[in-house]
């Protein structure tokens, strides 16, 4: 059941001006650095991430470079402090 809006000329009380607080369409652009190559993966893989990735409403490279991606980094060692 949908419940209809009633609009009507009533004060709004006391309103506070908030700062922008949110970034720039252009800061939210984040370019990565990329290299194209070319992978064989199996029938059952892509099918799964293609899958995953319409649940998700992504691209399904974009979730197999980013897996590759944390593998990469848990995998790296890091300098000792």
């Amino acid at each position: 059941m949908k419940k209809t809006v009633k609009y009507t000329d009533e004060m709004l009380g006391d309103m506070k001006i908030v700062t922008d607080f949110l970034p720039s369409p252009k800061e939210l652009i984040f370019k990565e650095d990329t290299v194209k190559i070319t992978l064989s993966l199996t029938k059952e893989s892509v099918e799964f991430f293609k899958k995953e990735a319409e649940k998700h409403h992504t691209q399904y490279q974009k979730m197999i470079r980013n897996l590759l991606d944390v593998y990469a980094s848990s995998h790296t060692l890091k300098p000792v402090s």
